[in-house]
């Protein structure tokens, strides 16, 4: 349907008719709990044939039909949650470990409930965390590093990195293209830097290694990243997704306009006209001019809304991200309040998974029937290395528990899985870790044992807990602090 602009400006006028005068420029989409968007048109008559006309195109709030598909990444993802904080925040220290009371000041950071012992944590994953007592240590103080074989898969995971640092720039420069002040908030950026892949210490290294293509500047909201050079080579939109072959005996167009969705969804008659008409509409640049923006309420702001979110789940590693991460972006990006609604709206593009304590978004076209993942990033195959360590880790534990032979490799351990789906309110959280000072007094143990006779054994007995096998990787295997 397509509304064009009247001359006279909008006004608002009380005829004996009783009818309120709408100029086309006003009309909007509305959300409420029984109608997901509804688009109202009222229609000026002559004379006294005039009469209040209401065209209304409505689509029920659908209900999600769960991809149990889908929804397994999410599971997945949360089993290993606390592994990936605990390797994070010791990688980030100079020798790799941390005192077990200077970790207790750390569980906001590791989402655990005060319920939760961090030293039961730790002794659930032996192949990745391994506890010790550094010599010479005054109050013979308990330590937790990484083991040998987590180390090497750190020392790939930084080598990789450092081949795919010009990829992840890209990724960070086409976020910034997509903005309507060319300008992020580095604070807002950490929540969805781990989903594009982007190192814990993007904002040191990767941000400064780059100022051919952005730099960052100091606001009055913060620090913030800034665009310097505009790429026309990333200003191409994402290539459509691809037509999958019908089903049709007849090879020919089909008589009526078919809507095609994921397997086992069923939409409403109103609803999928709803989407039909979204789709028939011209396509919009996603990084145009912010100054030719469509409205967010309007058919033509909600298919660029759509345009920009398929933009940023492709750019991330497992094509999904947390609703809560795309919602920091609604003013950078031009989207309406109702994002979720949104999302929810167009089951032909996107999935919402309702696993974990907040809802995911998936990127439909990225996954084919049987929930995989079609075109796979390089450091997804890190992460699926760490999965497979934890799951040599619970093989351990059960072992040693029962005295019998391994699980099969296939096999999957549910076992106490209730407290690795606990989601954290930041993803990020380091900086504000540090600042809080949890490198106080309790590191003068080691710095006084560094003094005494004993310090060498200490120095040596850290260095050879830290000596690793790194031929795999076919470099030298040093890992260096942030």
């Amino acid at each position: 349907m397509k509304l064009h602009a009247l001359n006279p400006p909008p006004k608002l006028h009380f005829h004996r008719s009783s009818f309120l005068y709408v100029h086309p420029s006003t009309l909007s989409f509305s959300s409420s709990a029984s109608s997901l968007s509804a688009l109202r048109i009222a229609i000026q008559g002559d004379g006294n044939q005039s009469k209040n006309r209401s065209v209304v195109v409505t689509c029920k709030q659908p209900k999600i039909v769960r991809s149990p598909e889908l929804d397994r990444h999410v599971i997945r993802s949360n089993k290993i949650r606390f592994v990936q904080k605990l390797k994070t925040l010791l990688l980030s220290k100079p020798k790799h470990f941390l005192p077990l009371r200077v970790l207790s000041k750390c569980r906001s950071y590791l989402s655990l409930p005060p319920e939760r012992s961090i030293l039961t944590m730790i002794k659930r994953y032996p192949s990745i965390f391994e506890l010790f007592r550094p010599a010479k240590s005054r109050d013979d103080l308990l330590c937790v590093g990484l083991t040998p074989a987590a180390t090497a898969l750190a020392q790939q995971e930084a080598y990789l990195r450092t081949l795919v640092t010009d990829s992840l720039a890209a990724k960070l420069q086409k976020l910034l293209m997509l903005s309507s002040h060319r300008r992020l908030l580095l604070s807002k950026l950490v929540h969805l830097a781990p989903d594009m892949g982007l190192p814990a210490n993007f904002r040191s290294r990767l941000c400064n290694d780059h100022p051919h293509r952005f730099k960052t500047v100091d606001t009055s909201y913060g620090r913030a990243l800034e665009l310097v050079n505009w790429d026309p080579l990333l200003a191409i939109p994402s290539p459509p997704p691809p037509v999958r072959g019908n089903d049709l005996i007849i090879n020919r167009a089909p008589k009526f306009r078919t809507l095609k969705l994921r397997k086992g969804l069923n939409l409403k008659r109103k609803h999928r006209d709803f989407l039909i008409k979204m789709r028939e509409l011209p396509d919009i640049d996603s990084f145009m001019d912010p100054k030719e923006w469509p409205e967010p309420l309007t058919m033509e702001g909600e298919k660029r809304a759509c345009q920009v979110m398929r933009e940023v789940l492709s750019m991330t590693v497992e094509k999904r991200t947390l609703i809560d991460h795309l919602t920091h972006f609604r003013k950078e990006f031009g989207l309406s309040n109702r994002l979720r609604a949104m999302l929810v709206r167009h089951p032909e593009m996107f999935y919402v998974s309702l696993k974990g304590m907040r809802d995911s978004v998936f990127l439909v076209e990225g996954y084919d029937e049987k929930g995989r993942l079609m075109n796979k990033d390089e450091l997804l195959g890190l992460k699926e290395r760490l999965m497979k360590l934890v799951r040599e880790g619970k093989r351990m534990r059960r072992e040693r528990r029962n005295g019998v032979g391994f699980l099969d490799d296939n096999e999957e351990d549910d076992e106490e899985t209730d407290s690795e789906a606990e989601e954290d309110d930041d993803e990020d959280g380091l900086g504000e870790l540090f600042e809080s000072g949890i490198n106080g007094d309790d590191w003068k143990y080691f710095s006084a044992a560094s003094d005494d006779d004993g310090g060498e054994l200490l120095e040596a007995s850290v260095e050879e807990f830290w000596t690793v096998n790194a031929s795999e990787n076919g470099e030298s295997g040093n890992l260096e602090s942030w």
